[in-house]
């Protein structure tokens, strides 16, 4: 998850004195001293929600500050439903996209898939590493306007959490050996494994007083502790490639589009009970819906999938809301609906 990898920015400086004596944990991390945080684990698991949206959700967008606004919106959503991947996808004609784009500028008008993915991100980075992972850049002059997302990775200083997300800096631990890790706290903490500096590790934290804080993969907190762990972000020239290129070997198992021309949620799952699925998609269209995607797509054009057919793409096709009361669903609303709906699908608590 998180931010790209080749930074050139300044580092934080790290004073002598806040390099740990050793790797064991200061005493206001130990699971018995310090204060629980909020958000209790559920069973663990290894399906995933992923939802796909479009770039013409910003395109009508004429400043900085709604562009900005509108990707807070996109996170919020999927903070608050614990969505674990965000597509997004390029549903503009492929003649009209630029050539190249200077992404040491501000994207949001000329490209605006990097733009949301750049703010989203940003987002749900640890707030504490921002700073060093993501340089000044214009696409975050407006961040003031975006909101706190308050997510399980995202604790407070008081909190205890059996995870935790940290960033390794160069300052040399005690012994020589391992890596130093800001994980947000007055102390350091060192880890066994020798990386990189200002690279972002999840790392699993002892539960006594002086254990020592373990490495592991970004998934395990929630493969294992059953904790929602923050969304990862990737970009899809088109609306086939949010399919061909899936993270997951597989790919997505169970997938549903959503239009005013589907069925009512309560129609396409009739049934109250939780779906069969290991990856679910949930795609979203903009403005003129996924049939303006998919007449876009030249893969889908050369096995005509457009208009009407657009929905054979999908094992179901929804309307989130019939007999809306507006002429339009932005698409921020209807993820809110949709994902309220669809949470019964694997969640019946």
């Amino acid at each position: 998850m998180g931010p790209p990898q080749d930074h050139s920015y300044k580092r934080r400086r790290i004073e002598a004195d806040e390099t740990p004596n050793s790797g064991r944990q200061p005493s206001s991390l130990s699971a018995a001293s310090a204060k629980p945080a909020r958000f209790k684990p559920t069973a663990a698991r290894d399906w995933t929600i992923s939802v796909a949206v479009p770039t013409s959700v910003i395109t009508d967008c004429v400043t900085r500050e709604q562009r900005t606004t509108w990707a807070g919106r996109i996170a919020r959503a999927c903070a608050v439903f614990s969505v674990d991947e965000i597509v997004i996808y390029d549903d503009s004609p492929v003649e009209s996209r630029p050539a190249s784009t200077d992404h040491e500028g501000y994207t949001g008008d000329v490209d605006p898939a990097h733009f949301l993915e750049h703010l989203l991100n940003y987002l749900e980075t640890p707030p504490f590493m921002r700073k060093l992972l993501f340089p000044m850049h214009p696409n975050l002059r407006s961040q003031g306007l975006l909101p706190n997302l308050d997510m399980p990775h995202h604790p407070y200083k008081g909190e205890w959490m059996p995870y935790r997300e940290g960033l390794t800096l160069e300052a040399q631990p005690k012994g020589g050996k391992g890596t130093v890790v800001d994980i947000g706290l007055e102390d350091t903490v060192t880890i066994d494994e020798e990386l990189p500096p200002k690279t972002r590790v999840t790392l699993k934290m002892p539960v006594g007083e002086y254990g020592s804080p373990e490495a592991v993969h970004p998934a395990v907190p929630r493969t294992e502790g059953g904790y929602f762990w923050g969304y990862t972000v990737r970009k899809a020239a088109t609306l086939s490639d949010v399919f061909t290129q899936s993270p997951y070997e597989e790919g997505y198992d169970l997938s549903i589009g959503t239009s005013e021309r589907g069925q009512s949620l309560h129609r396409a799952f009739p049934e109250h009970k939780e779906a069969n699925f290991t990856h679910l998609l949930v795609a979203f269209g903009g403005p003129r819906g996924l049939e303006y995607a998919a007449m876009n797509d030249p893969e889908l054009s050369k096995i005509g999938i457009h208009g009407p057919r657009t929905k054979e793409l999908f094992e179901h096709w929804v309307n989130v809301l019939p007999n809306q009361g507006s002429r339009g669903i932005r698409t921020d609303e209807a993820m809110l609906i949709a994902l309220t709906g669809l949470r019964r699908l694997w969640d019946n608590s």
